[in-house]
């Protein structure tokens, strides 16, 4: 299909755009065009808008899948924890050394992944979505703060708001409410700070591989002395590229894979622990006595808070339980934790404490030194799948939250493939799939150890803990309305403690902990830098559209060729005639005979059901043949490939032509009817009667108003027979030559590299290139 390029006229372009004049018809025109007024569900598709309930056999079915899935990480942190936390050997206190770290690591896990997650994070989902943009885009719902979306009026009708406000509407905003709308400085902080956990996701997503597969088939070297740690770097660089090269297969198919296997690393590290413990040192149970946490430090001192950052790793992939909830469910997660991986956990760590009391020496290697000879080969082959499984964990969390990031306008067009048919949560990224792949290679092969690794990996890991911290007390405090009392003691409680980690793990920073902190900052660039232009972009679009005194100037042929066929010309504007629509009809001198101005939004919730996903409205009176389809997704939402788009959109349109159309003319017209009357008298325009001639064409395919006389919907099923043609403006964003460095880097270098090497706009919609017609423009911002 032909592309035509050009640059927009910027002198022309005045008495075009919205701010010209609307005058002559401005109330009564704008109930024909105004989307809060008159646009409305296609009648009869009300039912079933929401998911059906989850059975008792798929919620057990997915917690089984939780333990292949999201458990991983968490699961084989007994590889390197107490290694972590005495990387120069147990001091001569050995007796608080053992108690005091085990009791650590006890409370820890039972303080922040079995209390505070499992129990209350998972209740901040958004309708079953997890992550650092779920807790942000529910902060949005009830407070005006978003700076990443806008959504309008009609908007609040979706059930995804109108179930979470109908009970909110009648209470008076709180304090912090009133306090986050009315700063704007408070709401930029706000988005920073979620980006800011988003990327730490990311970076953790990188992390998690390297230090998981790294620390398993490093315990080889326990019976084959002889490996270089090269070759251990080498076998480890391998097994990631085999695990990465699995991702495209689906969450679905590799977690049936992989939880069987996952489920006997959590019995068989369970059962060695209780050997352990009956063999070695009973007395290690002491550790449930939290007073030993104090002979810990007492003894330690500054080892002591420095060993926190070694303690932290035993809830590496705690966020991960979190982050893919999308993939699962909150009861699935619950079960899967409580029943298997908590019990598991607690005797592989006892049971370690307890060897390391007659076998202090063993430090370095206790994960593998503490297995009972006879079974040190299976027990490796079963620790090195484990290993590779746990990173499936957090790669699973990264695509979730870029795919969130994508549908919120905060990451570069990326693929996602949607990998399930059956749990709509379940994605593959390929492009990021590849790239994460590339970092944990170079961060494996250039550390060659888990101490460094491990050092930036706990960065990661406090961080977005953190920041889930301030979001959730947000929430608590604007939307759950919490009582005060438990809201200080959930904040004191949770942010003390991890902010006492978070200290730790600082204290690391030059050997290793820089690293998670680079991920942050590079990815944090391009996320608001992506942003940035995104709405430069939109401002631009929405200062330049075009008024409708000039559209309805052009007349209904618009001084060209109606041909038959439909146009699907799609656009980011919600309300009004984009600018590149001058430009085409400039350019081209034929036009189909019915237009579509599609308008694809992401709204800050997990879903929007079908039946409430389009919005319709006529673009000038009937004879024009112009209408707007809103097509409303949640950032949880899937996307359907084009075909079946295209099907959906043009059936929801006639039914909205068929049942809609007269009730919505006499609405326009009823309200305030005398000043209507003069209004359009003063236009010379009228409402047109359902059997109106519109515009029509002839077997040459040539088109003309009044031609012949056929309803509207009979002519609408006929244009569709004729094809349907997607028009997509690729547009060209440049600053303007009055602008300064700062906004001339960000424009022209580096928005303009993210775009560049970013997928296509018709990539990004599943677009056909046989069905496509681009119209190229430059912006000058």
């Amino acid at each position: 299909m032909p592309n035509i390029n050009g640059a927009d006229k910027q002198g022309s372009a005045e008495k075009m755009r919205h701010g010209s004049s609307e005058g002559a018809l401005t109330d009564g025109f704008e109930r024909m065009d105004s989307l809060e007024r008159e646009a409305n569900h296609v009648k009869g598709l009300e039912q079933n808008i929401y998911p059906k309930v989850v059975t008792t056999a798929v919620t057990l079915r997915l917690a089984f899948q939780t333990i292949g899935i999201v458990y991983g990480d968490v699961g084989t942190s007994p590889l390197y924890v107490f290694d972590s936390i005495f990387p120069n050997g147990i001091s001569v206190h050995k007796t608080a050394d053992l108690l005091g770290a085990t009791s650590l690591i006890i409370y820890t896990l039972f303080l922040i992944t079995f209390i505070k997650y499992v129990f209350i994070v998972l209740r901040g989902n958004d309708r079953g979505e997890g992550g650092t943009f779920a807790l942000y885009s529910l902060i949005c719902r009830h407070a005006n703060v978003s700076l990443l979306t806008k959504h309008n009026p009609e908007d609040r009708e979706l059930s995804g708001f109108k179930l979470e406000e109908d009970e909110a509407k009648y209470r008076k905003p709180s304090r912090v409410q009133r306090l986050l709308e009315s700063s704007s400085t408070a709401q930029t902080l706000l988005v920073i700070f979620t980006l800011l956990g988003t990327c730490m996701v990311i970076g953790d997503g990188v992390l998690t591989p390297s230090i998981s597969v790294l620390s398993a088939v490093v315990g080889i070297k326990v019976q084959a002395t002889t490996l270089s740690q090269a070759t251990i770097v080498g076998i480890s660089v391998g097994i990631l590229v085999a695990l990465f090269c699995l991702q495209r297969f689906g969450t679905d198919k590799v977690a049936f894979m992989f939880a069987p296997c996952v489920l006997v690393w959590f019995l068989m590290i369970g059962t060695i622990g209780i050997y352990n413990i009956c063999k070695h040192e009973p007395g290690v149970l002491r550790a449930f006595n939290p007073y030993y946490m104090y002979e810990f430090f007492k003894a330690n001192k500054k080892n002591g808070w420095i060993g926190l950052g070694g303690v932290v790793l035993c809830i590496t992939g705690t966020e991960a339980m979190f982050a893919d909830l999308g993939h699962f469910s909150v009861p699935a997660i619950q079960i899967g934790f409580t029943s298997i991986v908590f019990p598991s956990l607690l005797a592989a760590y006892l049971g370690q404490a307890a060897y390391l009391f007659k076998n202090p020496d063993a430090i370095g290697s206790t994960f593998y030194k503490s297995i009972p000879g006879a079974i040190y080969w299976p027990m490796f082959i079963v620790a090195v799948i484990a290993a590779v499984i746990a990173s499936q964990a957090m790669i699973s969390a990264t695509f979730s939250i870029i795919k969130q990031s994508l549908a919120l306008g905060c990451f570069p067009r990326v693929k996602v493939v949607y990998t399930s048919k059956k749990f709509t949560g379940q994605i593959y990224i390929p492009e990021m799939n590849w790239l994460i792949m590339i970092m944990c290679i170079i961060v494996t092969a250039g550390f060659g150890n888990t101490t460094q690794i491990g050092n930036a990996y706990g960065i990661c890991v406090v961080a977005v803990m953190l920041v889930t911290t301030s979001l959730l007390t947000i929430i608590m405090l604007m939307i759950w309305r919490t009582n005060i009392f438990l809201v200080l003691a959930f904040a004191l409680i949770f942010g003390s403690v991890e902010l006492l980690y978070f200290s730790s793990v600082l204290y690391k920073f030059k050997d290793g902990g820089w690293l998670p902190l680079l991920f942050a900052g590079v990815f944090l660039a391009i996320m608001s830098v992506w942003h940035y232009g995104t709405v430069k972009r939109q401002e631009y679009e929405t200062k330049n559209k075009l008024s409708m005194d000039w559209v309805i100037g052009l007349g209904s042929n618009f001084g060209v060729v109606r041909v038959p066929g439909v146009g699907l010309a799609y656009t980011k504007l919600a309300v009004g005639v984009p600018a590149i629509f001058s430009h085409y009809i400039t350019n081209l001198p034929a036009m189909h005979s019915v237009l579509v101005f599609v308008c694809v939004k992401y709204l800050p919730i997990s879903t929007v059901p079908e039946a409430e996903r389009f919005l319709f409205r006529r673009v000038g009176p009937k004879a024009f043949g112009m209408y707007r389809a809103i097509v409303r997704y949640g950032y949880g939402d899937t996307g359907d490939d084009h075909e079946a788009f295209q099907s959906i959109l043009l059936h929801h349109l006639k039914q909205f032509v068929t049942s809609n159309s007269l009730q919505m003319e006499a609405a326009a017209t009823v309200a305030d009817e005398d000043q209507a009357g003069k209004q359009l008298e003063s236009s010379k325009l009228s409402i047109y009667p359902s059997n109106t001639s519109i515009v029509s064409c002839d077997n040459k395919g040539i088109c003309d108003e009044g031609m012949a006389a056929e309803t509207e919907a009979a002519f609408l099923e006929r244009s569709i027979e004729r094809g349907v043609v997607c028009i997509l403006g690729q547009t060209e964003l440049r600053a303007s030559r009055d602008s300064s460095f700062v906004k001339g880097f960000l424009i022209d270098i580096a928005y303009s590299f993210l775009r560049k090497n970013s997928r296509e706009s018709r990539l990004a919609l599943n677009i056909p290139s046989e069905k496509l017609l681009k119209v190229g423009t430059i912006n000058y911002i």
